[in-house]
């Protein structure tokens, strides 16, 4: 699937990733490929991202050792996930 994180001033993230994981206000959701569609708050936390990335994106994204995820922080925003495009609107 294909994720997107903006900020108001642009595109900070923009690629295919296996499954993204986000803090919603009635807690920590997963989207895998082909998930329904789905629009939902988020709060301040993680967005958890399984994907095969190069090192360039780190300057923007750190990764979690733990899961071997890499991670972007927020402090709240808004998700829509529709025809295996997730669109990660965030503060």
């Amino acid at each position: 699937m294909f994720l997107e994180i903006v900020t108001p001033e642009q595109i900070v993230f923009s690629a295919e990733v296996n499954s993204v994981a986000v803090p919603g206000i009635n807690g920590e959701f997963q989207m895998l490929n082909s998930h329904a569609p789905v629009i939902s708050l988020l709060t301040k936390g993680k967005v958890k991202i399984d994907a095969n990335l190069n090192e360039a994106t780190s300057k923007i994204l750190s990764k979690n050792t733990e899961d071997n995820r890499w991670i972007f922080n927020i402090k709240g925003g808004v998700i829509e996930v529709n025809n295996n495009k997730v669109i990660v609107l965030a503060d």
